[in-house]
């Protein structure tokens, strides 16, 4: 017995040696049949697969759209009211948090936007002037001054609801009951009676690590052709596919190696270095650019944000159908949903020690501020480039030219070069927290029976952080369309929703029929004994 941990050593080489040994190999087999299935499509039938992969979109859209946005503004009118109940002050886990504020929010916004973020910032609003919501006129001075607050809208608190609504219910059924398994078919299995090990549970797997490597490949695809060409333009030469492969190469190192040496040494650093570099990337543009109207824009665009909320989360459009909410809001609270469950099984991982009502207030109100920072300062950086007519946003995207655009902006700042590289760092980060933490649920998915004080074994981590980085690189060398991918996982986000609901209603049950054997003890509630747990089943 080890007296400072009162832990028997030989019981810990035991769990140690079952830790190891846990893996779904049936799972992985099935779900990289599956992946290697889609690229071979998209290799030898691509115009073919991205037509049906757009009318089978298309069609979800339309059928599926005013139910995306209800599910939506609903669960986070719900997240609220729990947060403001007694149910807030569940506490998760009976240890303290692992983790600073600080580090903890890094990594949930770390993990759940990516490199995308920096990117849409500098250029989304500006496909919002030509074809605005809400029934505006399109190249109005409305149309201006309601782009930047749609994009906050789009990044904003609906987005982070999305990734609540699988963070809480996973956190509840880790933590507070104490249930194995840090997988989506885990908590479902715990609500409906689903064999844990049966069809429906590993179809419910192989979707999830189907989407996981449909969103991240799409992400990579994107992200390291823009970084390339960004640090091409800094040291003046041409892009090659030998320096996206070599890009892709570097990124897969430190989030493999992140991955390996775990959440607290590897990721949880990396975030914290990438939120003050990007912090400080933000400050030097403020200061270094047009101070007076990022300030002024920034304060009326949350202002109308926040006055049309109600309205932009629930516009069909049904009247004038220009396709707006389809094209835009529905396709990214789908978007959001297929990023929802790593980033909660993510989230719940990293919330340990916290109370239901400090994960909500900092998933919705702490993930929102980062983004409206970085669209609000980043947008309205390229808004005024745009106004004063020093770089024509609007028609550099018409023309396709969205990563010209982006370093057209950036040399406009005094030390533009300087810009441009720690845009390239935050990115190179981004990548690297995003896919360090798919790897780690993916492999806590494909971990039977996994323990609140247990992880995925590293190897097994590993493992996944190759994948991550080889079907990109694969569907790159093949010249595949990476907007098919993208499309196929976003197809799954509607199947996806149901599971979310099925989630969402278990976690409340749940916390309604325990609230009523809890006892309070300052402040805090604390499930009773597993083993009377039965009685009350």
């Amino acid at each position: 017995m080890n007296k400072k941990t009162g832990v028997n050593v030989g019981e810990l080489k035991i769990e140690k040696k079952i830790e190891g040994a846990r893996i779904d190999k049936v799972l992985i087999s099935i779900s990289i049949f599956f992946v290697i299935l889609l690229v071979g499509l998209l290799y030898t039938n691509p115009e073919a697969s991205q037509k049906i992969a757009n009318i089978i979109f298309g069609k979800m859209t339309n059928w599926f759209g005013s139910f995306t946005l209800i599910f939506t503004f609903s669960g986070f009118v719900l997240l609220i009211g729990v947060a403001l109940s007694k149910y807030g002050n569940i506490k998760l886990g009976d240890h303290k948090p692992e983790h600073t504020t600080f580090k903890w929010v890094a990594m949930m916004i770390s993990c759940g936007l990516g490199s995308a973020t920096i990117y849409w910032a500098f250029i989304e609003w500006a496909y919002y002037i030509g074809n605005p919501g809400l029934g505006i006129e399109a190249n109005s001075i409305r149309a201006f001054e309601m782009a930047l607050p749609y994009n906050m809208f789009h990044w904003g608190f609906s987005a982070w609801t999305l990734y609540a609504l699988v963070g809480l219910p996973m956190c509840y059924h880790f933590y507070v009951r104490k249930n194995e398994g840090l997988s989506l078919s885990s908590i479902i299995s715990k609500i409906t009676g689903i064999k844990k090990d049966g069809v429906l549970a590993t179809i419910i797997n192989v979707m999830f690590i189907f989407i996981c490597f449909g969103g991240l490949s799409i992400t990579l695809g994107v992200s390291v052709p823009l970084v390339s060409q960004v640090l091409c333009a800094v040291v003046g030469i041409t892009p090659t596919f030998g320096m996206n492969v070599a890009l892709i190469l570097l990124i897969s190192i430190v989030y493999s190696l992140s991955s390996y040496i775990g959440i607290e040494k590897g990721m949880a650093r990396i975030s914290d270095w990438n939120g003050k570099l990007a912090i400080f990337f933000l400050l030097a543009i403020v200061v270094l650019g047009p101070s007076l109207f990022i300030m002024n824009n920034i304060t009326n665009s949350l202002g109308l944000m926040l006055q049309n909320f109600v309205g932009m989360s629930l516009f069909t459009d049904s009247i004038g159908q220009t396709g707006f909410p389809q094209s835009w809001t529905i396709f990214y609270w789908l978007y959001w949903i297929t990023y929802a469950p790593f980033t909660g099984i993510f989230i719940a991982k990293v919330s340990k020690g916290r109370t239901i009502r400090s994960v909500i207030i900092n998933t919705l109100v702490s993930g929102s501020i980062g983004c409206f920072s970085f669209f609000g300062v980043i947008g309205s950086l390229s808004i005024d480039r745009q106004l004063r007519g020093l770089v024509d946003m609007t028609g550099l995207l018409g023309a396709g030219k969205d990563t010209f655009a982006i370093i057209e902006v950036m040399k406009t700042l005094p030390l533009g070069s300087v810009f441009m590289m720690m845009f390239s760092i935050i990115a190179v980060l981004f990548l690297a927290t995003t896919l360090d933490g798919a790897a780690f649920t993916m492999a806590s998915t494909a971990t039977p029976g996994l323990k609140s004080n247990e992880n995925p074994h590293p190897i097994h981590r590993l493992f996944w952080c190759v994948l991550l980085a080889l079907v990109p690189l694969v569907m790159i060398f093949i010249g595949a369309n990476l907007n098919t991918i993208k499309t196929a996982a976003i197809i799954t986000g509607v199947p996806i929703i149901f599971l979310m609901i099925i989630m969402v209603y278990g976690w409340i049950k749940w916390m309604v029929k325990d609230y009523q054997v809890h006892t309070k003890k300052e402040n805090n509630y604390v499930l009773i004994d597993n083993e009377k747990e039965e009685n009350y089943k």
